[in-house]
């Protein structure tokens, strides 16, 4: 089933978030499984929505690519993300 997650990093900036973005998003592709990828200022840090496939696809995504990246790259977030999810009960495209 489809998956949504959405990831707040308290205090994060758009340099930090391009930082990571550019490790766990080489040749800005999305990773397999993630459908759909928006972030953007909100207040009091950044935030990050993705659509995936399957939550496996997203946990796969988290546990071997996110988290270990996460403290090795400089300029990135701090740690990790607040998290939020749902499965995904309607999804509208252009």
């Amino acid at each position: 089933m489809t998956f949504l997650i959405t990831h707040f990093y308290e205090g994060g900036t758009e340099d930090e978030y391009r930082s990571v973005l550019a490790t766990v998003h080489p040749g800005g592709k999305l990773p397999t499984g993630q459908l759909y990828h928006a972030a953007g200022r909100s207040d009091g840090g950044w935030l990050i929505a993705a659509v995936w496939d399957s939550e496996a696809s997203y946990d796969k995504f988290f546990s071997d690519t996110l988290m270990p990246a996460l403290p090795t790259i400089k300029g990135g977030f701090g740690g990790p993300p607040q998290q939020r999810s749902a499965e995904v009960s309607n999804l509208v495209t252009g």
